[in-house]
């Protein structure tokens, strides 16, 4: 069941989209990837959804990626005696340790790491940013604080810390719980939240071990300026808009997305841009026009996937959702511009065998008339390379592993197909090649495909070989 398109398309799944016929709609509608937000639900129904999944997988035939997507520490206030309190602006406010439920003068903050890393003058927001205090002097248990920005306040808000590099880890508990869980489903990417420096992405790759692949999600100020360092060390990247548009300025925040695409692209790791891209449609069956040429920015930028949030899991129209995320990206795909920036935004290549075959095959499907590239990998490391040259035919990610098939499903313009044997020599990766590529839908007898493979057969990170071959 081939994809029309060559970005791809993340969908969040919950209550609106637990059962297994809704999730199979949302295939059929275009989603390539599930994310479970562990922010929300339990292990059980998280699942449940999974084995959803992966029976949508075996009727489809059809590798299917999913994403984990782990809390990170909620930094939140504490509880108000009397409900929720107004802040004024130009008042003082204090914060501190004190269980005591607060009221209009002060409030409990339980997270004496934020006490530890704040000076004065430093900002804080609550609440995404709608409430805005200023410190002006802190000890280890208390900060004494000027409302900048007022308004009212209801227990339980968020805080978020912009110009501070908190010191504490990026996992809690409850995240080191869930990675266990899922990791022993066998999920195929984890997303770390909170991501503020290089060492949390380290601790993760520790933990994880190769098991599934690991994903930073770019949500903190600090992050960007490690933005190189943490890239390297992730096998993916989210844009996490969100949080990221808390703690920046809004009019910072496109210009930061297109300078972690560009990096993403030149490292050659998989980016999804997320948050709010269809926000509308959690309520309305179609999207605002800004909406759309969000999505479609997006796509121009050269982003692998684009990812729905609560359109999906807690919307009206999750299976409208991603139908019309799919349409404006084939729209985008059509434009004769789209190539040309493609073509244009090349980089990232270093001077190895497996990189000069991946540079020549995309030079080789835009002289001739390439039905279908095909990549034969163990790791997936050909594949992405392929699909870092964004060459104009699709890629047929050809693997005997299918937990790289699964995860390859979320990479721009890959078609992942799990083949049962494990090829020992050209002839027969020919043989498979041509026969996937047929019953895929992508060749026709007659056709000309392309093969890029390693040898010696079996062995990762090995590329050196490309073929021309007719179907």
């Amino acid at each position: 069941m081939r994809r029309l398109r060559h970005a791809k398309i993340v969908a969040t799944l919950g209550p609106a989209s637990s059962d297994r016929s809704t999730i199979r709609a949302l295939f059929d509608a275009g989603a390539d990837v599930f994310r479970l937000n562990f922010s929300h639900g339990t292990q059980a129904q998280h699942q449940e959804r999974l084995e959803s999944i992966r029976r949508v997988e075996r009727e489809t035939g059809r590798p299917v990626g999913i994403l984990l997507d782990l809390q990170g520490p909620k930094l939140r206030i504490g509880t108000f005696a009397a409900g929720p309190i107004r802040l004024e602006a130009g008042a003082a406010f204090r914060l501190d340790l004190d269980p005591a439920p607060g009221d209009e003068r002060r409030a409990r903050l339980p997270h004496p790491e934020i006490f530890a890393a704040l000076r004065p003058e430093t900002d804080l927001l609550i609440d995404d940013g709608k409430i805005r205090l200023r410190v002006e002097s802190c000890s280890p248990d208390h900060a004494l604080t000027r409302v900048v920005a007022g308004g009212p306040l209801s227990e339980r808000k968020g805080v978020n810390v912009p110009d501070v590099l908190l010191p504490m880890s990026a996992m809690t508990e409850k995240d080191r719980r869930d990675l266990d869980f899922g990791l022993s489903l066998g999920v195929d990417w984890i997303a770390l939240s909170f991501v503020q420096r290089p060492q949390d992405m380290q601790e993760l790759h520790d933990i994880v071990q190769g098991r599934a692949g690991i994903m930073a999600k770019l949500e903190k100020p600090a992050a960007i300026e490690s933005l190189e360092e943490i890239v390297r060390l992730c096998d993916g990247v989210m844009v996490a808009r969100g949080d990221l548009g808390v703690e920046l300025p809004a009019e910072q925040v496109p210009r930061i997305q297109k300078r972690i695409v560009r990096e993403c692209r030149r490292a050659g790791k998989p980016v999804i841009v997320a948050t709010q891209m269809l926000e509308s449609m959690i309520q309305s069956p179609v999207p605002t026009r800004a909406e759309a040429s969000d999505v479609a920015t997006a796509i121009y930028d050269g982003a692998d996937a684009v990812m729905l949030s609560a359109e999906s899991a807690s919307g009206r129209y999750p299976v409208e959702a991603v139908s019309t995320m799919s349409r404006i990206i084939a729209e985008v795909e059509r434009d004769p511009h789209y190539r040309d920036v493609m073509d244009a935004s090349q980089g990232g290549r270093e001077p190895t065998v497996a990189d000069a075959i991946c540079a020549s095959l995309r030079q080789v499907a835009a002289m001739l008339p390439v039905a279908a590239i095909a990549t034969y990998t163990r790791s997936g490391s050909t594949s992405l390379r392929a699909a870092r040259e964004r060459p104009k035919a699709p890629v047929l990610g050809l693997t005997p592993e299918p937990r790289i098939a699964r995860r390859l499903a979320l990479a721009w313009g890959l078609h992942p197909v799990h083949v049962p044997s494990d090829a020992k020599s050209v002839d027969e990766i020919v043989s498979i090649a041509r026969a996937t590529a047929q019953s895929e839908g992508y060749a026709s007898p007659g056709d000309t495909i392309v093969i890029t493979a390693g040898m010696p057969f079996g062995s990762a990170g090995t590329t050196n070989q490309l073929h021309v071959v007719n179907v």
